[in-house]
């Protein structure tokens, strides 16, 4: 399939290297950086609409900075392009809406790109806890980001540009698995704080929540202040066994799980081995018909869920206002 990607940082580049992987191809990248461009063997542009208006595209990957996802989904969907959009869909809530009208009115799918929910010890998390009850689930991560991480990019470390911090750019993929396998809840209540780099960031580094309301409450844990970045671990208190997951293995009642073999990360180490079979899983998809298991209103779930936590100040919060 025709397939362009505009935003060519680290993420963008995992993306390229999975459609070239895949034998997909790739027509076109787009970028405000002349260097990002070189060594793509396709057409460049600066523009994303100029790009979306002289190119025929199959699919878009949406790769830039979170403030400009938004746009770029509906002015995609409106030309009927598909639309793979990193996490997250969007950083306010009022740009949910207007994303899912335009896809609900477009002949093009939309994807978003939680590559978590494709790890091996994920899949195995969602069949095991199907007609099984749950009781209480916990998410927790601790990652280090520096200060040389946030003048990585400009956009980083702010509320206009990244909506959020820590829970916005980090854990939503840990709050998406929890909706995931737990239930979309109904109230969320948490604390955010800068605890160690409030100098450097306006947004969090340190953030903790409890999600209430739905199938069964689940809490977060989550910090960009440790020295190192560590596995996520989710539990969860279910009928048949404490189930336990991280990104390479899943135990259940304390005895591992066999696993399919995990391959190793793309991009970041943290980032996982999901993004071939999420990639490859959407191709599937618009060629089929299929229904993408991660379309619009799955992406906004992790957003609103973050965005109420991010209005709670230690009170409850409705995620659907």
């Amino acid at each position: 399939m025709r397939a362009a990607v505009i935003g060519l940082g680290v993420i963008g580049k995992v993306h390229a290297d999975v459609l070239k992987e895949q034998g997909e191809e790739l027509v076109a990248v787009c970028d405000i950086r002349p260097d990002a461009l070189e060594g793509y063997d396709c057409a460049h542009y600066s523009d994303y609409i100029r790009m979306l208006d002289a190119e025929r595209i199959d699919v878009v990957h949406v790769c830039t900075p979170h403030y400009l996802h938004a746009d770029m989904t509906v002015e995609a969907l409106k030309r009927g392009v598909n639309v793979l959009c990193e996490k997250p869909l969007c950083i306010k809530r009022e740009d949910i809406p207007r994303i899912l009208a335009a896809e609900k009115q477009s002949s093009a799918m939309l994807g978003v790109c939680f590559q978590n929910r494709y790890n091996p010890s994920s899949v195995f998390a969602k069949a095991y806890l199907e007609g099984r009850r749950a009781e209480r689930a916990e998410g927790r991560l601790n990652w280090h980001r520096d200060a040389a991480y946030y003048a990585s990019g400009e956009w980083r470390g702010k509320w206009a540009t990244e909506g959020g911090g820590v829970l916005m750019n980090q854990a939503i993929h840990t709050v998406d698995l929890l909706i995931w396998l737990m239930g979309e809840p109904v109230t969320a209540r948490g604390k955010i704080s800068a605890e160690e780099l409030g100098d450097v960031i306006e947004v969090e580094d340190t953030a903790c929540a409890l999600f209430s309301g739905g199938k069964a409450p689940f809490s977060i844990y989550a910090t960009n202040t440790a020295k190192k970045d560590m596995p996520v671990v989710i539990r969860v208190a279910a009928e048949g066994g404490e189930l336990v997951i991280t990104p390479s293995g899943a135990a259940v009642g304390g005895k591992v799980v066999k696993l399919d073999k995990t391959p190793g990360a793309r991009g970041k180490s943290v980032y996982g081995s999901g993004h071939e079979r999420l990639i490859a899983d959407f191709y599937d998809c618009v060629r089929s018909g299929r229904k993408f298991p991660v379309d619009g209103e799955e992406g906004a779930k992790s957003v609103r869920a973050v965005l109420a936590v991010y209005a709670s100040d230690g009170k409850d919060v409705p995620l659907r206002p």
